[in-house]
């Protein structure tokens, strides 16, 4: 293999390398930090410095800022995030971004074996899922280096190559082709990390005279820029398809990094003297990489300093360039929360699943209520109302099924984080069975009206106040959902001695009726229908609570709940 090849695919192989590390490091974090993820999305419907803190600290760990502004973009289209919350995190992501570069500055090169050997044996070895998460994280950060250091390796004759040199001496001469070089390399790798990587490790290289930069820092400044600029490429593409707000995020990503380019492409030499006025001193080959990381980061904390009291403005423009009212609606028989672009970021993922599954449940609320309308009144409006929404709830049901199958599928969660997604899975297929066994009540009143039946106001008056009864039980589920306050899922547990005898109790008045007249032998096949209906769905609720207070790991309140139901305790009642 000649030299020239020997380059290209080392330099490849190097920054495979450093992307794969880059990659597993941040996967490994997710699960090391998940728990303090969730507190973080706490910041983000704060003020604006706040939102600022959240975006770097999500960046720090996601180790991408193009996955943070992915993951806004997702929240904005799904109306949890309002557009000038979005942009502030986007600024505060922006930020995070650098640490990167800053730890890649790091004469660390000595001790990158030790600590690959050391990460690898914590991550192969260890059974404890904290520990070997632990363990990725320090394996992918060696890994992450051994690519710094390939990619350093085979630029070294670069260095010495006049054809080379002369090229990078017209890129130095006119800063705009710095700025397209930078952006279009962003445009390939999709990674402003692994780019701004590459050109640390190609600045570090000698010139001539063996002490100063093959490039300089004058000469890396733009490509540095045209970095920030390529980023932006994919939040744009990530917001094809979504809401108006969330495509708007998209673009105030761009406009940040692409006005602050354009202040900073006429300030170079200034810029360049403050950077090395803030940076160590040396000989400037063994100081450019910290010098391009300080630079890299004080653009960055400059820009956002620009723009973070000029939000209202940013908004301003965002809107202007892409006009109209925005919805956060639903599209039909679509899921509203769930977005499949942030499924590498499972804290997140399972933040949206969770509003997905809550809004289900809302749905079954208006199946129950519109079914019991449509029972008692007769109200056909309200029946095919009750069919268009089980239908959506089916729907979305399956969607979201497949949705958190692949997000399994990919290995990316934590043993708890698969436990969760398996109850989420579950509450939402009872949700759905509950949508259907609501609907069938509602179908009854068509069905009794076609065969000219009409139930007597007792049986109408108990099958009304069992649905409310169950609707409440529901209620019950949906706060657990929303708070996770374990008494409303134990209120429900509570009742199951009601549910599992509710059939026979309601069957036996039935009886009653027909003893003495008031009810038709031959409701009873419609009406024993119904009840069968009606216990179903109280034990879809009771399933859906013992679920939520399993996944909460409130085993304790469990067997208490349990030892109420089956000792002196005496359980709430279903009124009947």
């Amino acid at each position: 293999m000649n030299s020239t090849l020997q380059t290209i695919f080392g330099l490849l192989g190097g920054l495979a390398l450093f992307i794969y590390g880059m990659n597993m490091m941040s996967e490994g974090l997710q699960k090391a930090a998940g728990e303090r993820m969730k507190m973080i999305l706490g910041f983000l419907t704060k003020n604006p410095v706040l939102g600022v803190l959240a975006g770097a600290l999500v960046t720090a760990v996601l180790q991408s800022s193009s996955a943070t502004t992915v993951m806004v973009i997702g929240f904005v289209s799904a109306g949890l995030m309002t557009l000038p919350q979005a942009i502030s995190v986007i600024l505060g992501a922006n930020i995070g971004t650098t640490m990167t570069a800053q730890i890649i500055a790091f004469e660390i090169n000595d001790y990158i074996w030790p600590i690959v050997f050391i990460g690898f044996v914590i991550f192969f070895f260890s059974k404890k899922e904290k520990v070997k998460s632990v363990g990725q994280t320090i394996f992918a950060f060696g890994l992450l280096f051994v690519g710094i250091i390939t990619m350093g390796d085979v630029m070294k004759p670069l260095a010495a190559s006049p054809i080379f040199t002369d090229m990078i001496a017209k890129v130095s001469e006119i800063p705009v082709l710095g700025v397209l070089l930078g952006t279009v390399m962003t445009l390939v790798v999709q990674s402003s990390s692994a780019t701004i990587a590459v050109l640390q490790n190609f600045a570090i290289q000698p010139g001539a005279d063996g002490v100063t930069s093959v490039i300089g820092l004058a000469g890396a400044i733009p490509i540095l820029l045209g970095d920030n600029i390529g980023t932006t490429i994919t939040a744009l593409l990530a917001s094809v398809g979504q809401s108006r707000n969330a495509k708007r995020t998209a673009v105030a990503h761009s406009v940040f990094n692409i006005s602050g380019s354009l202040v900073f492409i006429c300030i170079i030499p200034w810029f360049a003297k403050f950077v090395q006025w803030i940076s160590p001193k040396g000989n400037e080959v063994d100081v450019i990489s910290r010098q391009i990381a300080n630079a890299h980061t004080t653009f960055n904390i400059a820009n956002t300093l620009i723009w973070l009291p000029l939000i209202w403005l940013m908004v301003k423009i965002v809107m202007w360039i892409i006009p109209g009212k925005d919805d956060n609606e639903a599209r039909e028989n679509e899921p509203m929360f769930i977005d499949s672009t942030i499924v590498n970021q499972p804290v997140f993922a399972l933040h949206l699943i969770r509003k997905e599954v809550i809004h289900v449940a809302q749905n079954v609320r208006t199946v129950l209520l519109d079914s019991k309308n449509a029972f008692i009144n007769r109200d056909e409006n309200a029946l095919k109302q009750a069919e268009h929404m089980a239908e959506m709830i089916d729907s979305v049901q399956k969607k979201a099924v497949k949705h958190m199958s692949g997000l399994m599928a990919d290995g990316v969660l934590t043993e708890d984080q698969a436990r969760q997604t398996a109850s989420y899975m579950y509450v939402l297929g009872e949700s759905e069975r509950m949508a259907q066994n609501g609907l069938y009540i509602a179908r009854a009143s068509r069905s009794k009206q076609e065969k000219g039946f009409r139930f007597s106001k007792d049986a109408v008056k108990e099958i009304q106040v069992t649905m409310e009864s169950i609707s409440e039980m529901l209620d019950n589920c949906i706060n657990t959902l929303q708070t996770g306050n374990i008494e409303n899922a134990g209120n429900v547990i509570l009742q199951k001695q009601d549910i599992l005898s509710l059939e026979v109790r309601l069957l036996k008045n039935h009886m009653d009726r027909l003893k003495k007249g008031k009810c038709s032998p031959d409701f009873t096949v419609e009406f024993t229908a119904v009840l069968h209906s009606l216990e179903r769905m109280g034990n879809n609720c009771m399933s859906i609570a013992e679920v939520l207070t399993e996944d909460l790991d409130l085993s304790h309140d469990i067997q208490d709940i349990k030892e109420l139901v089956n000792g002196n305790g005496q359980p709430a009642s279903v009124a009947v």
